[in-house]
């Protein structure tokens, strides 16, 4: 067990950090996404019925780290990590980022190898987070943490990129995930939202295409399908110059009250109601 003179955990709202390796799959974290950078030392992990091993600037991402189990730790192990509301984090990309293919790899492997350099600015990024977590009373924290969340992620995406652009994917199942990502960034869920016409696409049975992608992503086909629909749906109640009939018609929805329940469902309120949240408060 590995046993520190000193644990640093700070909980404020929707983020945590710690140097703690045994708390990262806390029952409270279950609404986040891990970030966990090794210091020095080695440890070792079972995600997903696989057990992962790390070492000195590795970086694990894991949505939901309750789902870790069978933590180990070396006793000159030394970790620090940094969690955010897991939908917090999402809102903060647009749906066609590498964010949604680099979540599909790390659900597989959450373990990314750094460089020296990316690890320094990833101790950096959780740095900054660590001291602005403290500043809650601020009229706009939210959107100052939103913008160094976005920091971080996006130098995580810089190191995982890295690292993928030396690994190859040629499994059925890699294909039909890739190939399903690649549909969706076309746009073409403004009017195609149904499951059966993307396997119809992919020459796939809908069983066979909801299977694939749960098990190779842990996230079902109608997730991406919505991820990318909804940015498309806040463009069009943006433009003041459709009307809601005009933007129920350009998204191919059967009915204007179905447009409407679609919109409750996935904005938190009508379509109408959005618009008016838009409005300049007096």
């Amino acid at each position: 067990m590995c046993i520190f003179a000193e644990n640093i955990n700070y909980m404020k709202a929707e983020f945590h950090y710690s140097t703690d390796f045994y708390g990262m799959n806390a029952r409270e974290l279950s609404h986040t996404c891990m970030h966990l950078l090794c210091l020095a030392g080695e440890g070792s992990f079972v995600f997903n019925e696989h057990c992962y091993h790390i070492a000195k600037d590795d970086l694990v991402v894991i949505p939901a780290p309750n789902r870790v189990k069978n933590l180990a730790a070396h006793a000159d192990l030394q970790v620090e990590w940094f969690a955010a509301d897991y939908k917090f984090l999402q809102n903060l990309l647009p749906s066609n980022n590498y964010s949604i293919g680099g979540s599909i790899s790390l659900n597989q492997d959450p373990v990314i190898k750094l460089t020296d350099e990316h690890a320094k600015h990833l101790s950096d990024d959780f740095h900054r987070l660590r001291d602005r977590m403290e500043d809650s009373h601020l009229q706009f924290y939210r959107e100052l943490m939103g913008s160094l969340c976005l920091t971080m992620m996006y130098d995580i995406f810089e190191a995982h990129a890295l690292q993928e652009a030396t690994d190859s994917h040629t499994d059925r199942t890699a294909y039909i995930v890739k190939q399903l990502m690649a549909l969706l960034a076309t746009g073409i869920s403004r009017t195609e939202r149904d499951v059966s016409y993307y396997a119809e696409r992919l020459n796939v049975s809908p069983k066979y295409l909801s299977a694939t992608i749960k098990r190779v992503t842990g996230h079902s086909v109608t997730m991406y399908i919505d991820r990318h629909t909804i940015p498309i749906l806040k463009d069009y109640l943006d433009d003041e110059r459709l009307s809601l009939t005009q933007i129920a018609e350009l998204m191919n929805f059967t009915s204007l009250s179905y447009f409407s329940r679609y919109c409750t469902k996935h904005l938190g309120q009508s379509p109408s109601g959005y618009r008016l949240s838009l409005q300049p408060k007096k």
